[in-house]
Parts: structure tokens; C-alpha cells; sequence
């Protein structure tokens, strides 16, 4: 996994700090025009509210980064001996899978409490940066809010400058901008609005996340978990990580006094509840699975417009990978999807972890359908 540093040299860390720095611009131009904060004492708090907003969101945004997720360690395994039977073993780590983590391929580690991978910060939002991740979206949506109505509100009157020197009352702010600025700003109150609609919509499914104690992907494990259960006659599942609303929110507050690696349950659960059930759902998922033979070869491109035309306009709006094929190669497919399949490769023995990911379904056969020439 590459430095704390090195993860600003990435598209997604520089597109967030050229928003950031973008719309502070345009706030700072036009408030300097239309509510100069020397000419009163509301004018400079609405100054420094702004301010202190786009200070708190760059500060949280850059801790979230360089804090990271916090990983696993290398070669980890519990402390009881016994209990590895109820873990999943990482052949990448080289270690089992401690509980609530998962291993990030970007990331190239596991994630302790691994919730996604987010490009904006290129890294996991997981355990160690969680409480700061979800404050960078609280104060982005904050000060975008506020930002929206600022620009907005001064784009029309730079529009409508000349209407308001014949009509007004001679005592509106007059905004001046030139073409350039104008299609800053433009474009800086599109990225206001834009935050506040796209990063509102996150900051509301990670706080339903904190409330409830659950990341996305254990949100998917406890929905899967519901319907195996019920399908099965089973009884019910229940999440035992769901300690109420306020000790679930002290815990993302004051990760600090948690290692990551164990956790807080309820009464009448165990510590690997989560795991043995995700490791039954992977059991089911490997015996409903199928077997195909590669019979023409696959690129792994993510749009394979001109060898497999029908695939490409229907591929995975996902930034899972692509599984390049060779002729005879052997994959054992778990997903379908009308024009591609989701699948891991057959390995040798010694060999390690299997590639695995989306390829044409017109790239393979079902194995058994595999004619065998005779000798």
C-alpha cells in the first residue's frame, strides 16, 4: 500500500481539492462584491462562516486520507487457536480475516470494519478514518449549501446588472464579472449544487450506517443472511454488532479506544457471529455456482466494442475488473448478468490467488458441453 502522501498523487484527491479551492475562489470574489466583510460585523461572520466551513472540510478531507483505514496485520490470526475455524483465510495478507474486515484490492490489504473503497480519497473508508470521512461529507454538504445560495444568488444579479442601474433601487450590490469569471463561476456553482445533491445523498446512507452499526458491506451480508435464512427455515439472523444508536455513534467517534480487530457485542452473540454466517452464504454461493471453458479468447477489455459487440453495450456499470480469457481456460462463475458472467479462474495447485471478474458469457461454454477428442 503506498504512503499517506503518495495517495494525494491520484485524480481523485486532486479533483477534490480543485472543488474545493474553486468554489472558496468564487465565495471570496463575489462575497468581496456583494457583502464586503469591512462594512459591517454580519457581513464578516457570514465571511468567516464560510471560511471556517471550507477550512473544516479541507481538514477532514485530508485527515480521512492520510489517516487511512487501518489494515489488518500482516500474518494475523486470533488469539485462540480454535477459533481460526470460524475466519476466512487472506492468501494475499497471508492472514486470517479478523472480524467486520475484508480484503481491498486497490488497497492491496485488509481493511479492518471495511465500509468502501473511495477513489476521492484513493483509499478505504474503514475503521481508523470512518468518524473523519463522515465529517468531510457533513461540512462539504455544509458549506456547498451555503455556497449554492451565495452564487446562485449573485450570478443573477451580474445577469441582471444592467436591468438593476435603470430599475432598481440604487441600493443593490452590483456584481461585475468578466467572461472568464463568469464561466468560473458557472462552473463552480454547478460543483456547489452538485455536492450538496451527490455527497448529501452519501452523508445520509453513512449516517443510517453509523446508527445502525452496519458498513455497506455488512448491510449486503445481513440482507443476503434475512433471505437464506427465511428460504431455509432457519432462525432469524441477528446482527450482533447493533449496540443502540448512541453507543453505535460513540464507537465511530472514538475509534481510538477500539483496536479494529475485536468488538463489542450483543448479549447472547459471539464475536464471530457475522463471520460464520458470511462464510455459509460463501459455501452456498460456491455450490450454486457453475463451471464454463473458455472457447475464443477475451482481452479484459472493459468495452470490447469490436470483438464482442453485443457484451459491450451491455457491460457491468461497475468498477469491478475484467477477466481476460484464453482459449481453454477453465472459471468457475458465481453472477450472471444477461450478456456477461462474474467468475474466478481455475488455478493450479501452488499457484496463488485466482484472478477473478466479468467476462462476455459468449466467451464460454458450459463446461460439461466441452467435447473431449479422443486420442
Amino acid at each position: 500500500m503506498s504512503s499517506p502522501l503518495k495517495r494525494l498523487c491520484h485524480w481523485g484527491p486532486i479533483a477534490v481539492l480543485g472543488i474545493i479551492k474553486l468554489i472558496t475562489w468564487a465565495m471570496i470574489h463575489l462575497m468581496s462584491m456583494w457583502w464586503p466583510p469591512h462594512v459591517s460585523l454580519a457581513a464578516a461572520l457570514h465571511s468567516i462562516l464560510f471560511i471556517t466551513l471550507a477550512a473544516l472540510t479541507l481538514y477532514y478531507f485530508l485527515q480521512s486520507l492520510l489517516e487511512g483505514p487501518g489494515f489488518v496485520p500482516k500474518g494475523w490470526k486470533p488469539e485462540k487457536e480454535e477459533d481460526v475455524e470460524y475466519l476466512q483465510y487472506c492468501t494475499v495478507c497471508e492472514g486470517f480475516k479478523a472480524p467486520r474486515s475484508h480484503h481491498c484490492k486497490k488497497c492491496g490489504r485488509c481493511v479492518k470494519k471495511m465500509d468502501h473503497h473511495c477513489p476521492w480519497i484513493n483509499c478505504c473508508v474503514g475503521h481508523a478514518n470512518h468518524g473523519y470521512f463522515s465529517t468531510f461529507l457533513m461540512f462539504a454538504v455544509l458549506g456547498c449549501f451555503h455556497a449554492s445560495i451565495v452564487l446562485v444568488t449573485c450570478l443573477h444579479h451580474a445577469i441582471n446588472r444592467v436591468w438593476y442601474l435603470y430599475n432598481g433601487t440604487g441600493q443593490e450590490p452590483m456584481i461585475y464579472l468578466t467572461l472568464t469569471t463568469l464561466l468560473l463561476t458557472l462552473l463552480a456553482t454547478g460543483m456547489a449544487v452538485g455536492v450538496v445533491l451527490a455527497v448529501g445523498a452519501l452523508l445520509y446512507f453513512q449516517i443510517r450506517g453509523i446508527l445502525s452499526n452496519r458498513t455497506t458491506i455488512e448491510e449486503w451480508i445481513v440482507e443476503k443472511a434475512v433471505g437464506r435464512r427465511e428460504e431455509q427455515g432457519l432462525h432469524p439472523f441477528v446482527y450482533p454488532y447493533d449496540l443502540g444508536w448512541k453507543a453505535n455513534w460513540y464507537q465511530v467517534w472514538a475509534g481510538s479506544l477500539y483496536d479494529g480487530l475485536n468488538w463489542p457485542v450483543l448479549d447472547g452473540c459471539g464475536q464471530y457471529d457475522l463471520t460464520m454466517e458470511q462464510k455459509a452464504q460463501k459455501i452456498e454461493k460456491q455450490q450454486r455456482s457453475r463451471l464454463f471453458s473458455a472457447v475464443s479468447e477475451y482481452s479484459g477489455r472493459w468495452i470490447p466494442i469490436l470483438s464482442w459487440p453485443r457484451a459491450a453495450l451491455s457491460a457491468p456499470c461497475t468498477d469491478e475488473p475484467r477477466l481476460a480469457l484464453g482459449v481453454g481456460d477453465v472459471i468457475r462463475a458465481t453472477r450472471q448478468r444477461r450478456q456477461w458472467l462474474f467468475g474466478e479462474k481455475q488455478v493450479q495447485m501452488g499457484e496463488a490467488r485466482a484472478p477473478r471478474g466479468w467476462f462476455p458469457r459468449e466467451a464460454v461454454v458450459p463446461a460439461d458441453e466441452v467435447k473431449v477428442k479422443p486420442d
